[in-house]
């Protein structure tokens, strides 16, 4: 029996293929650009993330835009988007779900709870308690989440995309190493120029753009994306290139970069050969996507200089063979 014109062109639509997933990549960037102006580079990492089956922890000052990226990012996909705020007083169960008695069946029912979404925003994640955020930290490793003892398969795809404030330290919370290194990559979007920020002014009077945004790609687009990036070619000479990035790393500082993060710098460089519109990593790959991978692993002493000016030194001491 013959494919139906309808069931053909779902299924071209996500064919796991590299021009397939550059170009849902490169056309969800387009359009997020269409509400989030002048951050064209911290797009890309977003989406590269997202590609590499990672997760995004934005850092920066209040107002800059963080909430409305992770939005249009999830809208541009046509993704499930649910929100957390952090809160001191919010609990782990309110970010997992929890097991509510039925008394018309006698038995206990499982209630999910927010992080049971494609995209979940943690909206100033450091505001909460290292107890309430590790309760992210399964779904992030494992993509499940374990209640009482029963586990959970959270939706696919999964992206947590997390913000934390850089100002009022006294009033937050560091965020432990352990979790920290669960984030693919660490973006910050700055003030905007005067130009953009006019420009900025111009799209919001009236109606906000994120209202009038739609979709552009499916969830099935983006599974599609990251298959075909996991298999973007990657020679030993490129893996062992990033095996002495993360090695510099460990030898110039009190933590360097872990083997996990080793593992996010080569799926960063799958992605970001993707939106170039290759079937192969290369150099330039890595290097695109070194600091904000590897940067926020590192933990340098007093006066030794920050992780991202350990990268560039890195990037700079180890020769490409």
């Amino acid at each position: 029996m013959s494919e139906s014109p309808s069931t053909a062109d779902a299924a071209a639509a996500a064919e796991p293929t590299v021009e397939a997933a550059g170009e849902t990549a490169r056309t969800v960037i387009d359009n997020v650009e269409q509400v989030i102006v002048g951050n064209h580079e911290a797009i890309e990492h977003l989406v590269c993330a997202m590609l590499g089956r990672g997760h995004v922890l934005l850092e920066d000052v209040p107002g800059v835009g963080k909430t409305m990226l992770a939005r249009s990012i999830a809208r541009s996909f046509e993704c499930e988007f649910k929100r957390v705020q952090f809160t001191p007083d919010l609990l782990p169960t309110d970010i997992t779900g929890v097991n509510v008695y039925n008394q018309q069946t006698g038995e206990f029912e499982f209630r999910s709870g927010p992080v049971f979404a494609n995209v979940v925003l943690g909206d100033e994640i450091n505001r909460a308690p290292p107890k309430t955020q590790s309760a992210l930290l399964e779904a992030m490793e494992e993509e499940q989440v374990t209640v009482d003892g029963e586990s959970y398969p959270v939706p696919s795809p999964f992206t947590v995309v997390a913000t934390q404030n850089s100002v009022e330290r006294d009033r937050t919370y560091d965020l432990p190493a352990a979790e920290l290194d669960r984030f693919m990559v660490q973006l910050s979007l700055g003030y905007p120029d005067e130009a953009d920020e006019a420009d900025l002014l111009g799209r919001v009077v009236g109606d906000h753009p994120i209202e009038e945004l739609d979709p552009v790609a499916t969830t099935a687009d983006l599974r599609a994306a990251r298959e075909a990036t996991g298999e973007v070619t990657v020679e030993a000479p490129l893996r062992e290139y990033v095996t002495r990035l993360a090695r510099y790393t460990r030898e110039h500082a009190q933590l360097g970069v872990s083997p996990r993060g080793a593992i996010a710098l080569l799926r960063g460089a799958q992605a970001r050969a993707v939106l170039d519109g290759r079937d192969y990593a290369i150099p330039d790959d890595v290097q695109a996507e070194a600091e904000v991978v590897m940067a926020h692993r590192i933990r340098r002493s007093a006066g030794e200089g920050t992780g991202a000016e350990l990268v560039a030194e890195a990037l700079d001491a180890v020769a490409v063979e």
